[in-house]
């Protein structure tokens, strides 16, 4: 299974990916800043694929709860960082990433997801 894997992910045009996931990740992202007490976290110029952010009241854990029962999977934690989170004083972020399976429909129903969460929270 691993080896088809690797041949299938090899025989893709990796140019031609990158700007698939750049565009998905420069929607998402601005999509994002439109969310009620959303923050983003880390917005360094050149990233592509994983979008971390907390949300004012939130738990991550909870945010990832609530956007499951909307059918989006993120991550929630401390995403193996935890010596940087700490010195930033954030305990937890939640993370949405893409890959080359992804596409705006994805991205459009996490936006919708967040909304609702924030309203759940009282955010908007």
């Amino acid at each position: 299974g691993f080896a088809a894997a690797a041949d299938w992910f090899a025989s893709l045009d990796h140019a031609a990916l990158r700007e698939h996931e750049q565009a998905l990740y420069a929607a998402c992202t601005a999509g994002l800043r439109q969310v009620p007490g959303l923050r983003l976290v880390g917005t360094a110029p050149e990233r592509t694929g994983a979008i971390s952010f907390v949300m004012e009241g939130a738990h991550p854990a909870d945010l990832a709860n609530i956007l499951d029962m909307e059918g989006v999977a993120i991550r929630a934690g401390h995403h193996c960082a935890q010596p940087i989170m700490d010195r930033f004083a954030i305990p937890a972020t939640a993370r949405i990433s893409f890959g080359c399976y992804s596409d705006q429909e994805d991205v459009d129903q996490a936006l919708a997801a967040l909304h609702k969460a924030a309203r759940l929270f009282g955010l908007g």
